[in-house]
């Protein structure tokens, strides 16, 4: 918590400066100018976490796509500068099955830790919009072609589920794998890019890739050591892969010589947060805003 604090801070403070070095531009561009638009988008989604092909940030197995959709409302304050807040919904998986190359030395241990979950994301953003290219007048004369930027803070609501034996979904959170109580509420910050296109007087299309800093390891509920679950449910033990329970493939851990499960404090993620991504497309309809044009004498 106190890092989300630090980097808000941070990005609050950039975006203070930002609306300070528009204040000269606000004489010029007057409400009148300025405009509302409403979207919706889909999109593509993905995390990474603990259970990725390989731990660095460039893996990726395409077949953890989810879809995501999202609304959004979107007010032009400056030039150049945009407020937009949006709801959107969207799932992440992953399965060390398919994932982890149980040849590779490296990714054994978590071939045979054989963790896999999805999570339901809901989630709430504020973000500023930067656009690469400014706009002085009213939205009827706004560039067909304008490149962005945007950044913002983002709460979201997430509950990380395993498949168990029988093929039913289990709800990890509740049994304390790694006997951690996390919360199911969490903060992000979201950033990236897009580039939006005009299709009519009132229709925009954009299509945008975001990137989303989570303050969580536990988006897959897997961060740090095993726990000693000697004393929890037979599910709390077959996801947490503790040893004497059900955990694990069958195979035998090189370092122990414990077969089907691992023993407490061995390693069973990277201690790192989990990231998530936003990619995909939106339609953006411009509400009429009235245009009042200049009176003559």
């Amino acid at each position: 918590m106190t890092k989300f604090f630090t980097y808000s801070t941070a990005l609050l403070a950039g975006l203070a400066l930002l609306g300070s070095t528009q204040q000269a531009d606000a004489q010029q561009f007057s409400k009148r100018k300025q405009y509302t638009s409403i979207g919706v988008s889909l999109n593509a989604m993905n995390y990474f976490g603990d259970l990725n092909p390989a731990t660095n940030f460039a893996s990726f197995h395409a077949g953890d796509t989810r879809p995501n959709i999202g609304l959004n409302i979107t007010h032009r304050f400056f030039p150049r500068v945009s407020g937009r807040f949006a709801l959107a919904y969207g799932r992440v998986t992953a399965d060390d099955n398919t994932n982890a190359n149980s040849n590779d030395t490296n990714a054994r241990y978590r071939y045979t830790r054989n963790m896999n979950f999805r999570n339901d994301i809901y989630e709430a953003s504020a973000v500023v919009v930067v656009d690469l290219i400014e706009n002085r007048n009213n939205y009827l004369k706004r560039p067909d072609f304008v490149p962005y930027l945007f950044g913002g803070v983002a709460g979201f609501h997430h509950s990380p589920e395993g498949k168990d034996a029988s093929g039913n979904y289990v709800d990890l959170q509740a049994l304390r794998t790694e006997g951690v109580d996390y919360s199911k509420f969490q903060f992000s910050l979201p950033f990236g890019a897009g580039v939006r296109y005009r299709i009519n007087r009132n229709l925009d299309a954009a299509f945008e890739i975001g990137f989303r800093k989570t303050f969580t390891g536990y988006l897959d509920d897997v961060s740090s050591n095993y726990a000693n679950l000697s004393g929890s449910t037979a599910a709390a033990q077959y996801f947490g892969g503790y040893s004497g329970g059900s955990g694990g493939k069958g195979i035998t851990n090189t370092s122990t010589g414990v077969a089907a499960g691992f023993v407490p404090g061995e390693k069973r993620g990277q201690g790192k947060n989990d990231w998530y991504t936003v990619t995909g497309f939106s339609l953006n309809y411009i509400l009429n805003p009235k245009i009042k044009n200049p009176k003559f004498r």
